[in-house]
């Protein structure tokens, strides 16, 4: 089937926008800002989190996960299409579209399990404040990241495998501005009915799964602050909720109303747009969001950067 594969198809075409001629210009404008701010944001969260000991919190320690894959995240994606935006050159390689669609997979399951760990550290932090220190304690945040990179490993693999051993021999033509599931399972040359309940349900179990994880959790979380005397720990507890909700409802937002929608032309037209928020604006806006209300992130900041001024004035040279 390898063999199939290899004497039939070598690349595809990725059509990205190529049906809106016009507006080409601007995709590549925003998806460029936001790569960027991607990159910039997320270096700088990481940077902080990492660095300075008052953020070596069972939080930041989930934080920094999250900004390290998004990264990954979105120079999966970003790159090849801003590439291809400008040059015209649509072409991507058989086995290169199958590295982006695991790599994909990878970043977007592993996000779901890393926005699972962060509820239940809030959970804990809330609901059992006493017990806090020792379910969260090193060891066992170490597991639940090293848990969630693994699951993603071999889900992410598993559905790329299922997808690139089958026959592709007619049309190589995706019309999305990348390798995703569903543009790439229409190309097949055979019936994949089975192959894609087999993915469908591995989704559910990756992806959805998480999600009922997470508002089951936040059910528990905002029954508990409820229940608190004073109003003002029930404020400080929303605050501390606050922005891991709000990641929450733009992730899966998106997600969910991308591949809800019946197929249809019109349908293929709005997910390629929805997919630019999950794969493009929300990796930029997430260290936006984690930051913005933050005081222990703002405070690190500027710590750090008295640090700079202060080696900056005692090496006037450097």
């Amino acid at each position: 089937m390898e063999k199939d594969n290899q004497s039939c198809l070598t690349e595809f075409l990725l059509l990205g926008f190529s049906d809106f001629k016009s507006m080409e210009e601007l995709v590549f404008c925003l998806v460029l800002i936001f790569y960027l701010m991607t990159l910039m944001g997320n270096s700088l969260v990481l940077t902080i989190t990492i660095s300075s000991p008052t953020l070596h919190t069972p939080m930041y320690f989930f934080l920094w996960n999250l900004s390290f894959l998004e990264i990954g995240y979105a120079s999966t994606i970003s790159p090849k299409m801003l590439v291809n935006l400008l040059s015209g050159n649509q072409t991507i390689s058989f086995w290169g579209c199958g590295c982006q669609m695991c790599f994909f997979l990878l970043f977007i399951v592993t996000e779901c399990f890393l926005l699972c760990a962060m509820a239940f550290d809030r959970y804990v932090a809330i609901c059992k404040p006493l017990q806090y220190p020792y379910i969260m304690n090193d060891k066992n945040c170490a597991n639940l990241a090293a848990i969630s990179w693994t699951i993603a490993a071999f889900g992410s693999l598993a559905q790329s495998i299922s997808i690139f051993t089958l026959p592709f021999c007619g049309s190589n033509r995706i019309s999305h501005f990348f390798c995703d599931i569903t543009p790439v399972f229409r190309l097949t040359s055979i019936d994949t009915y089975k192959n894609e309940l087999a993915n469908a349900i591995l989704t559910v179990v990756l992806v959805l799964v998480p999600l009922l994880f997470i508002l089951f959790t936040y059910i528990l979380i905002i029954s508990s602050i409820l229940r608190m005397p004073v109003a003002t720990n029930r404020h400080k507890a929303f605050s501390t909720c606050s922005s891991h909700l709000t990641v929450v409802l733009l992730y899966y937002g998106t997600i969910i109303a991308a591949y809800i929608q019946p197929d249809s032309a019109n349908s293929q037209d709005n997910n390629r747009f929805l997919a630019l928020l999950y794969t493009v604006v929300t990796p930029g806006l997430n260290p936006i969001i984690y930051s913005l209300r933050n005081k222990e992130i703002k405070a690190a900041f500027k710590t750090s950067i008295a640090r700079k001024w202060v080696f900056l004035g005692r090496n006037p040279g450097s």
